[in-house]
């Protein structure tokens, strides 16, 4: 096996991790049905991050022309995956034996943290192609990484509810393109 077939193991069963996190999310919502108050941007949200965590495994595999990996660069490469696991655990309500789940409610407890650990991913992602390449990522990829980084990092400073909307929507709307764009084809 050679080094990028060992180290993605552990990159895949973080990323799966998190895809487990989320769909067990969405299957304990559908189970508990009756008793969620549905708040939308929400569920934006855990499409985007499962959409997030595919893209994220697809992009892994432009590392694999790499040959020599320091235990440093894998970290790097490694903190994107785990900060997308936390993501995943922080955008829906835990298992908890209350009588309803409100989906808003969650949002807005946890909104700081996730758009403050959002904007992490991102700026990890910078860091990674600097630490490997050592140069950011082209021009349509580090001006949507900006663009994000902005947003969202508002986001976790504010909770006004028509930011929160339209951040939704807008970032539905950029990552889709940005995938569309960047990457339709391995790498």
């Amino acid at each position: 096996m050679d080094p990028f077939g060992y180290l993605t193991v552990l990159i895949s069963i973080i990323l799966g991790l998190g895809m487990t996190q989320l769909l067990s999310g969405l299957g304990r919502l559908l189970h508990e049905r009756h008793q969620v108050r549905v708040y939308w941007p929400t569920l934006v949200w855990v499409v985007l991050l499962l959409v997030i965590h595919v893209q994220t495994w697809w992009a892994m595999f432009g590392l694999s022309a790499l040959r020599a990996w320091t235990f440093a660069a894998f970290l790097v490469v490694l903190l994107q995956p785990i900060l997308l696991y936390l993501l995943a655990a922080l955008v829906l309500p835990g298992d908890r034996s209350e009588s309803a789940t409100d989906l808003r409610a969650n949002y807005y407890a946890q909104s700081s943290w996730f758009f403050g650990l959002a904007v992490l991913v991102l700026m990890i992602s910078l860091v990674r192609d600097l630490v490997l390449t050592g140069h950011l990522p082209g021009g349509v990829n580090t001006g949507v990484h900006a663009v994000l980084i902005v947003g969202w990092g508002m986001g976790a400073l504010t909770h006004r509810e028509w930011y929160h909307r339209g951040l939704a929507v807008a970032s539905a709307l950029l990552l889709t393109g940005y995938i569309m764009v960047l990457f339709r084809t391995l790498p």
